[in-house]
């Protein structure tokens, strides 16, 4: 009994329910409403249960179960117990309602993870963020010295060392390359001592220095070895050529202690001759690429280009007798490299040895007596024309099939018959040569040519070339029907070979031939092949307007003339066809062939009122003015009702002082074809005749009785008033014209200033109010409405009323240009002017503005560039070409303002703020386009 243990003073063990072996269950009080023991904890069964698993030597459990093993006992290992080796549902089957079970709880942990995964994923790209913060790496340390790498300059970037091995020692050994002491051994310390002064003595070969007692060097009692320090250096770059040679299977240069990828045929293109001289170059990058190159031809002994390389690095260097002995190693290792051996040749050619060169030629020719190219430099060796052809029959003795080496030989004969027979001989052992057979056909009489270019063609069926060269020579031959025969039949045949060119290759031959003076057979060449390759879904018609446009912007009007007569036979009743090819006329052309151009269009077209004043005005200008006269008839006779026509002749009886005739034409036209701009025309030329007349205030009343809604008819009449200086009536035909055409905006523009030129402020803000309502959004009226506001001095309501102008129109050049120019600082115009363009592109008025701000900073090549890009942009625009004018006035040559001048007399502008008023003014009637631009640059602010 003594050595039984205590136990029932102990804890009860984990888990231990009283009488639980004899069948006994645990109870309740009212106390704790609970079992009488509590189990083990949830964290607890989960360590026990990973215990177990790890015994036994399985993955722990999940709350999907234990993994399944691949034997039969893979469902009983899924509910083992700890303390229990039979399993806690030993006795349960895993049936389909546990399998569901599961996946329902696995379908729920997934679906609770993915709401999760937002946060998570936040959570996780925080903590990274702060890591990183807190462990940057080295990158991210220097990223603002990289981003300040942008600002350096070209010359800085050049100051900037070269890396090298910088690292502990041999940083160390750089910094001090320049004063280097050596251990002084006792004996020389003693020998001192016994002197009584420091000396160092270097012998080398019987050879000794001694240095002065007290000089600088030997203040510290030290001795420097020269010999050890060369013999040193030596050591040092032997190791360094040796890792070199090793590196170059990997790519890596271990001098410089950076990879290196040796491009070995690049060598031959990026060392060619330099224009600096020895002591010029720099001998680092000279050793380096040495050493360099060095390697490649020890990896490729038989690698002709890194010969090449070397050589051309010494010759570079200015080391020839070097560069000629690495070749001629070169020669010896790659004996079957053409350019090797070229090499050599040129290297002793250039330098004044051309006795050599012919031996070193001889020798290569023996190692290869198949190259065409070293037989050629051969025969260029020699001087005497006998020498030189010696060795071209040698080498056609060698090379039969070789056309170059034939060329070179007809091209030595000074007889043409010796060339004759040379050509019929290359072009039997070489048929398939086209360029033979022509180079033969050009030398035959006319008849023996046609029956060489037969050969030919049976020889090379495929070939282009010769059916061109036969359509030329009919052409020489003055058999200019034949042309379009011979291409019509080679392009049937070629068709049949598969051998038929594109589209655009036919056209470069057509424009070659144009270019070497073979017209008829450019002509002939469009003619059969410019529908080539064509679909019928493809619009043909633009496709060859472009070609034609491309065939003259590149000069090539023959070419293009031939595009638009194809076009003409295939869309024969086009006007936009006819319009192109008389433009292609107008300029490159001559008259007749302008007028017979524009006859024929106006038979194709006799509808059409373009095609006819066309006619009329080049007759007219040309001075046939009767012809003109005889052409407007014929017009009014195809069409009898079209008022363009109809002005058009009284422009041309009125510009030629028929006054009376261009009166009755009018009447005429009011009674035949009365539009309301015939009405405008003729008022008009009333008021152009007689400013103070009635007349032109009649025809504006009868005008707008039969057309109210003319806003130009309402214009005339307010300004017809205002000339005659009744205001009131200005005013009330003004304000009846608004009312009548609500959406013109120059009626509201002429009330408005009227009202302003009366003294009535408020009225004009109101008439422009009105007008912005009846037509929003309207840059023309707001900028008015700022307009106003500054010239009464109101700059603050100016500039309110800009702001709201913005707010409607923000990309309106016209209401930018406003607000830059007369609104902002000068200090703040450049960024102004940046801001609109990115807003409004492509405005000319916003150009012409950047080009002022230009003109004002004296930055006058910027200015001019500005103007011209403003010019091209839009040059119907009148200002423009004033301000451009304006400018060259103050800043231009001469012959710069004849050009501008001209271009703008070209462009005939029609509008512009200031350009349009000036043009339409009854003064300025007849006027030409030179003195409108004069006139309206005097007018500019």
């Amino acid at each position: 009994m003594s050595g039984r243990k205590d136990f029932l003073s102990q804890p009860a063990p984990e888990n231990y329910v009283a009488g639980l072996g004899r069948g006994a269950t645990g109870f309740t009080t009212r106390s704790d409403l609970g079992p009488a023991r509590e189990g083990p904890s949830e964290d607890q069964i989960k360590e026990a249960l990973a215990k177990r698993a790890a015994a036994l030597g399985n993955a722990p459990p999940t709350a999907y179960g234990v993994p399944k093993k691949k034997d039969d006992e893979a469902d009983d290992e899924q509910f083992r117990d700890a303390e229990n080796e039979e399993g806690l549902f030993a006795t349960g089957n895993y049936d389909r309602e546990d399998d569901e079970a599961d996946r329902i709880y696995q379908a729920v942990d997934e679906r609770m993870d993915r709401r999760r995964k937002v946060r998570r994923e936040a959570r996780e790209q925080a903590e990274r963020d702060d890591y990183e913060r807190n462990n940057p790496k080295i990158q991210q340390q220097f990223a603002d010295l990289k981003r300040e790498l942008g600002t350096l300059s070209d010359e800085q970037w050049a100051a900037i060392p070269e890396v090298g091995d910088l690292t502990g020692k041999n940083r160390r050994n750089k910094q001090n390359e320049r004063q280097r002491f050596y251990a002084v051994p006792d004996s020389v310390l003693a020998g001192a001592r016994d002197t009584g002064q420091l000396g160092t003595e270097i012998q080398d070969e019987g050879m000794a220095t001694e240095a002065p007692s007290g000089s600088a060097d030997q203040a510290d009692g030290t001795m420097t070895n020269f010999a050890g320090i060369g013999a040193a250096r030596n050591r040092v770059m032997q190791v360094r050529l040796d890792a070199a040679a090793q590196a170059q299977t990997s790519g890596t240069d271990s001098v410089a202690g950076t990879a290196t990828n040796i491009d070995q045929k690049g060598y031959l293109t990026s060392l060619d001759k330099s224009e600096l001289m020895a002591g010029e170059t720099n001998l680092g990058d000279v050793k380096r690429a040495r050493v360099l190159l060095e390697s490649v031809i020890k990896r490729n002994p038989r690698h002709g280009p890194g010969w090449i390389a070397a050589a051309r690095l010494e010759e570079f260097a200015g080391k020839i007798q070097a560069a000629q002995n690495v070749i001629r190693r070169g020669t010896e290792m790659c004996p079957k490299s053409e350019d090797v051996w070229s090499e050599a040749i040129r290297l002793s050619q250039s330098h004044g040895n051309n006795h050599n060169a012919k031996i070193l030629a001889a020798k290569a020719i023996e190692s290869n007596n198949k190259s065409v190219k070293l037989w050629i430099e051969a025969m260029h060796l020699e001087q005497l024309p006998a020498a030189k052809k010696r060795v071209l029959r040698k080498a056609l003795d060698h090379v039969p099939q070789s056309v170059a080496i034939w060329k070179e030989a007809v091209n030595l004969e000074d007889d043409p018959s010796d060339a004759k027979l040379l050509l019929a001989k290359a072009t039997e052992i070489i048929p398939l040569s086209v360029e033979l057979w022509l180079a033969l056909a050009r030398l035959e009489t006319p008849e023996q040519a046609q029956i060489v270019l037969n050969k030919a063609r049976k020889a090379v069926p495929a070939s282009y070339e010769i059916w061109i060269a036969a359509c030329r020579l009919q052409e020489q031959t003055g058999n200019t029907q034949m042309v379009s025969r011979v291409m019509e039949r080679g392009i049937k045949a070629l068709a049949r070979e598969s051998a038929m060119l594109k589209r655009e290759e036919w056209i470069t031959q057509a424009e070659t031939c144009e270019e070497e003076g073979a017209p008829l057979t450019c002509q002939a060449i469009i003619k059969e092949t410019l529908g080539w390759g064509l679909d019928e879904d493809d619009d043909s018609k633009q496709i060859w307007l472009d070609d034609a446009k491309a065939s003259t912007n590149r000069g090539r009007y023959e070419t293009a003339r031939a595009i638009f007569a194809y076009a003409i036979r295939v869309f024969y009743n086009r006007k936009s066809v006819w319009l192109a090819a008389a433009d292609l006329e107008r300029q490159h052309g001559s008259k007749q062939a302008l007028w017979d151009l524009l006859g024929e269009a106006v038979k194709s077209c006799p509808t059409s009122e373009v095609l006819w004043m066309q006619l009329a005005r080049e007759k007219w200008q040309a001075g046939e003015v009767d012809e003109a006269r005889r052409v407007l008839g014929l017009a009014f006779q195809q069409n009898p009702g079209n008022e363009d026509i109809w002005l058009a002749a009284v422009k041309l009886e009125a510009d030629n002082g028929e006054t009376e005739k261009a009166r009755e034409l009018l009447s005429a036209a009011r009674s035949e074809a009365g539009t309301d701009r015939v009405w405008i025309k003729s008022a008009a030329f009333e008021s152009q005749i007689k400013k103070d007349s009635d007349d032109a205030l009649s025809l504006v009343n009868d005008g707008l009785n039969i057309y109210p809604k003319a806003a130009k008819l309402w214009m005339m009449k307010g300004q017809i008033y205002e000339a005659k200086n009744m205001l009131p009536q200005a005013r009330e035909a003004y304000n009846t014209g608004t009312r009548a055409c609500p959406r013109s905006v120059p009626l509201w523009l002429l009330a408005s200033r009227l009202e302003e030129k009366m003294g009535v402020l408020v009225k004009a803000r109101s008439i422009l109010d009105r007008g912005r309502l009846a037509v929003p959004k309207n840059p023309e009226l707001w900028t008015e409405s700022v307009r106003l506001e500054y010239r009464a001095k109101n700059m603050a309501a100016a500039n309110q009323k800009m702001a709201q102008a913005m707010q409607e129109c923000p990309t309106s050049g016209l209401v930018w240009s406003e607000r830059i120019w007369h609104l902002e600082a000068r200090t703040q115009r450049k960024a102004r002017i940046l801001e609109a363009i990115q807003k409004a592109d492509n405005d000319p008025v916003l150009f012409v503005i950047a080009a002022r701000i230009f003109w004002g900073e004296r930055k006058l090549d910027k200015a001019d560039s500005w103007f011209a890009k403003a010019a091209v942009l839009d040059p119907d625009y009148g200002d423009t070409w004033a301000w451009w004018y304006k400018f060259l006035l103050q800043h231009g040559e001469q012959a710069k303002r004849e050009e501008v001048v001209g271009k703008c007399v070209v462009c005939e502008p029609k509008h512009g703020e200031v350009w349009a008023g000036v043009r339409k003014a009854p003064e300025n009637a007849g006027k030409g386009v030179e003195e409108i631009l004069k006139m309206v640059a005097k007018e500019l602010e």
